[in-house]
């Protein structure tokens, strides 16, 4: 098995939440693909907040795509100059009022959807979670 190669790129689409790209793709097998869409979007990060208790802390927030409101862990996208840590405490704290002091447990990265996306998730454990208000 091998990679795709790349025959031709094109953007159909930006915007600054993201891009849509149309490859032409041929496969290792030497069937070629003349349209297949790719969703650029940028990286984030989200966490499992504990609080001292041991209580998961969720969000909940309108999601327009589903029409509907869901509980959810903190997110968000990295900001200009900032580390994975410093945005997830952040988010955290925007989101939330959460902080913690405890250092935070890095349990991965992850891609969201790789057959039609290009980010990733990069996903803490925050533990001792007390709220700043």
């Amino acid at each position: 098995m091998a990679k795709w190669e790349v025959l031709n790129s094109e953007y159909k689409y930006k915007s600054p939440f993201g891009n849509l790209r149309k490859d032409t793709c041929q496969m290792s097998n030497g069937t070629v693909i003349e349209n297949y869409y790719v969703n650029e979007y940028a990286d984030w990060v989200n966490a499992i907040v504990l609080t001292e208790d041991e209580e998961i802390v969720l969000v909940k927030q309108y999601r327009h795509p589903g029409n509907d409101f869901y509980l959810e862990i903190p997110a968000g996208k990295i900001e200009e100059g900032e580390s994975y840590e410093e945005a997830v405490r952040r988010e955290v704290r925007e989101e939330t009022g959460y902080v913690s002091e405890q250092q935070l447990i890095h349990l991965g990265e992850f891609m969201v959807n790789p057959a039609t996306q290009t980010n990733k998730v990069i996903t803490f454990l925050m533990t001792d979670a007390k709220s700043d208000t």
